[in-house]
């Protein structure tokens, strides 16, 4: 045996009563878990006394924005340090597989805001075009050593449009269609789990119902999932849920509702008709789950905001549209007085937005404060300060967006199809802590101080939920025969470090992680071990 981690409260990942037990690891696996006073102890070359601690599984992060982080920062301590040991990529519709040429220099500019990799960044090597080959990178990550923790892949339907169809507001040909279907296909073949899609991103907004449905299906004959950012969180809130539960039910396709939140004023307190709309689908045989993060505020880029015909045709053509003064204004009228789609059907509130992160560090003065702010130290209106934030930052700036509801945050994370997903977007200079702390302040807030969940089923909300979603065979579960993808925390103090002022503090109470056996985190600080790989899909 290599390890024997003696004496520790296990939390399974079943959501049953925690247990002691000696635990023993070999070849990157659990090979013996041998509870309290149940026969012989297990001896190895190496022992951990617990001293205290809970061992879990490693956690999912089921929404994940790490997808050019994992290539670029080997410590990765954003997660690691979490005790994350999965993250799920590809999310929200955008991602960078599969590609050609000119979708990946549009796409790379398109999602600037999330994961950084735009025009003129040459700190990585795009050199991938397919699912497998993106997949392939991750396995080699630095130096052929591998990525800080495991990542899983979904297809984004939004780069499929734009690789198929352009940025074009229109039905695809049933040529373009085909090549879609074909393009999920071949990424389900080379390992990916699922789809994703962003409907209130362009390109991947202007598919119709009709046009999901075919693409779905396609994702039910390999087994994987569809994870939609829906149409709305605001407004049109519960029929977008709605819209979705109905689409993957026609196409006969598992279902996974991605940050499944109730914001902005129109929906306080209406967590409970969710839910109500989830159990009717379930009773009925849909199968469904989510995942939220444990946090009020949203994050995005500020161009998401606009409506969707800003943004047709692509980010060059959306700062032409903003330079020009009669179609800008056309802009600030949907934004602030219809309320445009990109903002969820419901009129912007400028102090609402926080600016949260810049691409062009020339900008850098703005961070930290609202629109409203930043407008009202300059003397004009919120929307001026916004366009020329745009084009200067050329569509480059994220977003924090106060219009959560606690209520509702409390009421999502206990519903049984639960997981945790951080939504963790890294670029910026005060990005939202959720990146750094979604796990522990699961863990350490709403479990051990509010008693919303208990630890037991806290952690299977974090571990083994996601990994049956991911249909995983061996991961998520502490149980002989597993992965050894382990977290060592300490119940009575771990906490998330991170705070909306300090959003890059690593948590405390998480002294130890590992990976396929072998130490990620070891007494609370970042090893050199690089032990994640591409986790691809289980036939």
């Amino acid at each position: 045996m290599d390890l024997v981690i003696r004496d520790v409260r296990v939390l399974d990942g079943t959501g049953g009563a925690s247990y002691r037990a000696d635990v023993a690891l070999d070849g990157g696996r659990i090979a013996a878990v041998v509870r309290a006073g149940g026969g012989r102890r297990p001896t190895a070359r190496r022992t951990l006394d617990a001293g205290g601690l809970a061992l879990s599984p490693g956690f999912i992060d089921m929404h994940a924005h790490s997808d050019l982080a994992l290539l670029r920062d080997p410590a990765h301590e954003a997660k690691a340090a979490q005790g994350v040991t999965l993250e799920v990529l590809g999310q929200d519709g955008l991602s960078y597989a599969p590609v050609d040429d000119r979708t990946l220099a549009q796409v790379r500019q398109a999602v600037t805001g999330w994961n950084g990799g735009g025009p003129g960044d040459t700190s990585l090597d795009f050199d991938w075009r397919t699912v497998g080959g993106y997949l392939d990178r991750l396995d080699l990550g630095f130096d052929g050593q591998g990525i800080a923790v495991n990542a899983a892949y979904l297809v984004p339907q939004g780069t499929v449009r734009m690789y198929a169809v352009g940025w074009d507001d229109r039905d695809a040909t049933p040529a373009e269609l085909d090549h879609m279907k074909r393009l999920v296909a071949d990424g389900l073949e080379q390992g990916a789990v699922g789809m994703s899609s962003g409907l209130t991103y362009t390109p991947g907004m202007y598919a119709k119902d009709a046009e999901l449905t075919e693409l779905c299906r396609v994702v039910a004959a390999y087994d994987g999932y569809y994870c939609p950012h829906h149409r709305s969180y605001g407004a049109g809130a519960l029929d977008a849920y709605e819209e979705m539960v109905d689409l993957a039910r026609t196409a006969g396709c598992a279902l996974h509702l991605a940050h499944a939140t109730m914001n902005f004023g129109v929906n306080q307190g209406r967590a409970a008709d969710l839910l109500a709309l989830l159990d009717d689908a379930i009773a009925a045989g849909a199968d469904i789950s989510l995942d939220t993060y444990p946090y009020t505020p949203g994050s995005t880029t500020l161009v998401a905001m606009l409506p969707s015909w800003a943004n047709e045709g692509g980010p060059e053509a959306t700062l032409a549209r903003l330079r020009d003064d009669e179609t800008a204004e056309r802009i600030r009228h949907h934004v602030e007085e219809l309320g445009s789609d990109g903002c969820h059907g419901v009129p912007i509130e400028w102090d609402t937005i926080e600016i949260s992160g810049v691409a062009d560090p020339a900008l850098a003065s703005g961070v930290g404060k609202t629109v409203a702010r930043a407008a009202a130290e300059r003397a004009e209106a919120p929307w001026v300060t916004a366009r020329r934030l745009l084009l200067d930052d050329r569509l480059g700036s994220t977003i924090l967006q106060h219009v959560g509801h606690e209520e509702n945050v409390r009421a999502i994370m206990q519903h049984p199809v639960h997981t945790g997903g951080s939504d963790g977007i890294l670029q910026g200079d005060k990005p939202h802590p959720r990146a750094y702390g979604t796990f522990p302040h699961y863990l350490g807030h709403y479990a051990r101080e509010l008693g919303v969940l208990s630890l037991e089923e806290c952690v299977a909300h974090l571990t083994g939920r996601p990994a049956a979603r991911l249909r995983l065979p061996d991961r998520g579960l502490v149980r002989e025969g597993y992965r050894a993808d382990l977290v060592l925390f300490d119940p009575d103090t771990v906490a998330a470090g991170s705070t909306f002022e300090a959003p890059r503090t690593l948590p405390v109470g998480i002294p130890h992680v590992l990976i396929d056996g072998r130490f990620v985190i070891e007494d609370g600080r970042r090893t050199d071990v690089l032990a994640g790989r591409a986790v691809r899909r289980t036939p």
